[in-house]
């Protein structure tokens, strides 16, 4: 395609460049620019209509009133399933210490920088909802390393309610709307404290959530956790299994039930946009977990830690923190929708070096995730400025079209072509090393409970919260459990809060009025196989060869030769 435009000083027809350049167009101040349709053509007001005579009818041939309100009708993209409210910034990382010796990516070379973007959020209510709902909170950041970009989705909580992948859209679901009554959680709890009553394994993250720590006091003021086991590999193709941390370098702070009430639903959209204005630029400092992986067989068989566990932890002590480096955010967003809205994180967007784990729930999330990117945004999201990885070469494939392909990769081959071959790399090292030891038969897996559920929610109640921490939970959980309508419901929960702690159960079960159950042993959950005592499958389901009462922790066949 040929195009003309201005003369040159020679008299010669300049190209019109094809494209304009989308930083110019965002840093660009209003009076800098004309009113114009969307194809570009001025026009003198924007409020102005072609009309049949001066008390006739709209013409149909006035594009401007047609453009107008047909892209005004069409404004709003999907909002996130999950993760709707949110806000945003972009920043740099830079790495401080360094991690060579364990994983090769270029982003963890000591010196290394990178621009990023983070996406803070809450995870179960709708856009328009409060910033300081009681709820975890998302932690996305986008690494645009010089070898792609490192999409970190994480949380602010180190587990999730769920280690089985197939629970996640049924416990969103609790979250949401009732479908009859179209009431939230704030005024019938009873889908929520069901879904909870049915999967006991949920119990650490409902202790973190009706905590001290359930609403962090803005976005600044909260840590960030990837949850879910990575595999980092170094140059020579070794690997050992990772969790990483972002540590907020402001320290962490959160509200009462009622101090949250008090402020402003759009709190942490305000509290951050207004600090990066004033120059108080918060940071994080990134820190990592690492077992190799006869620690994790270990960890199983000794200590009840299951590294693939969604719902589990790795105890601090046992496995120290190391610093990697850091990142700050700078700059806040020009155009929310652009540069926040459109942020499309993805937990299989991983560079050389970050491998995944056979975590179930991130195995899942590999797939859901741009899954839902595609849906929301299309097929070509990841063309979109704010997605764009800024890698020093010119990238290629054989991808093409699609809606909004605004780079489609000019005239080459969309096919590996010997006339116009494109360039490959070398591994950067033996997939086959770092994956390629499993083996088996297809396996109907579903978890069961056991009472390694409970160790880290029991310490959480008997060694980390205070005496106040305990009243409050209680009286939040007491206030929050008083919305649900079913009275079984509730007994089912006072069990599960037995098996943390007697004491916990009994507290509960006097502030409610209501008698809960003795203990989980005996009883039957339609979500997880109980291994209390004597074996009972979920939902009584037949005991038969579809039947596994097996956590999926690390075993040593999973790397033997």
């Amino acid at each position: 395609m040929s195009a003309t435009g201005a003369n040159g000083a020679n008299g010669s027809v300049q190209p019109t460049p094809l494209m304009k350049s989308y930083e110019a167009d965002r840093d660009a101040k209003s009076t800098e620019t004309v009113y114009t349709t969307s194809n570009g053509v001025p026009m003198p007001h924007p409020y102005m209509t072609q009309r049949a005579g001066v008390d006739g009818p709209l013409l149909l041939q006035d594009f401007h009133l047609i453009d107008l309100l047909s892209h005004f009708d069409r404004e709003r993209i999907p909002e996130r399933v999950v993760h709707a409210k949110g806000s945003g910034a972009h920043g740099i990382w830079e790495c401080t210490d360094g991690l060579e010796d364990i994983c090769m990516a270029d982003m963890f070379k000591k010196g290394t920088k990178c621009p990023l973007t983070v996406r803070f959020s809450t995870v179960g209510r709708e856009s328009g909802s409060s910033d300081l709902a009681r709820d975890p909170r998302g932690f996305s950041v986008k690494f645009k390393t010089a070898e792609g970009n490192w999409d970190f989705v994480a949380n602010n909580t180190p587990v999730f309610f769920l280690r089985d992948p197939a629970k996640f859209p049924h416990f969103i679901h609790t979250q949401k709307r009732d479908p009859a009554t179209h009431l939230g959680g704030d005024d019938d709890s009873t889908a929520f404290w069901d879904y909870l009553s049915q999967n006991p394994e949920s119990i650490h993250q409902v202790m973190i959530l009706m905590g001290d720590r359930g609403i962090p006091k803005g976005w600044r003021f909260m840590h960030g956790y990837y949850g879910h086991t990575l595999k980092v590999v170094n140059k020579d193709g070794k690997w050992v299994y990772a969790q990483f941390h972002m540590i907020s370098n402001q320290g962490t702070q959160n509200f009462t039930q009622e101090e949250a009430a008090q402020q402003s639903n759009d709190y942490g959209q305000k509290d951050l946009y207004e600090a990066i204005e004033r120059g108080e630029y918060p940071s994080w400092t990134m820190k990592v977990q690492t077992m190799t992986v006869e620690q994790a067989e270990e960890a199983w068989e000794k200590k009840r830690v299951n590294v693939f566990d969604l719902t589990h932890i790795w105890p601090h002590a046992e496995y120290p923190l190391r610093t990697i480096g850091k990142f700050t955010l700078n700059e806040n967003a020009k155009n929310y929708f652009a540069e926040v809205e459109q942020a499309a994180f993805n937990p299989s967007h991983m560079v050389p070096g970050i491998e995944p784990s056979a975590d179930p729930v991130l195995q899942s999330r590999l797939f859901s995730y741009p899954d839902a990117h595609r849906h929301r945004i299309g097929a070509n999201y990841q063309q979109l400025p704010v997605n764009q990885p800024v890698c020093p070469f010119a990238m290629g494939n054989f991808q093409r079209d699609g809606n909004m392909a605004f780079y489609n990769q000019g005239g080459r081959p969309n096919y590996l072509s010997s006339i116009d071959p494109i360039k490959f790399r070398d591994p950067a090292y033996s997939l086959n090393k770092v994956h390629g030891s499993f083996y088996g038969e297809a396996v109907a897996f579903l978890s069961e409970l056991r009472p390694e559920d409970f160790n880290a929610p029991r310490n959480l109640w008997q060694k980390v919260f205070s005496d106040e921490s305990k009243e409050r939970f209680v009286e939040v959980v007491s206030g929050h459990m008083g919305k649900c309508t079913k009275e079984e419901v509730i007994k089912r929960q006072i069990a599960i809060f037995r098996e943390v702690s007697p004491d916990l159960g009994e507290r509960i079960e006097k502030k409610m009025g209501i008698k809960g159950y003795p203990g989980v042993e005996g009883m039957v959950f339609n979500g997880t196989h109980n291994g209390f005592g004597k074996k009972i499958t979920a939902n009584n389901m037949r005991d038969d060869t579809d039947v596994v009462f097996n956590n999926g922790a690390p075993a040593p066949r999973a790397h033997s030769k």
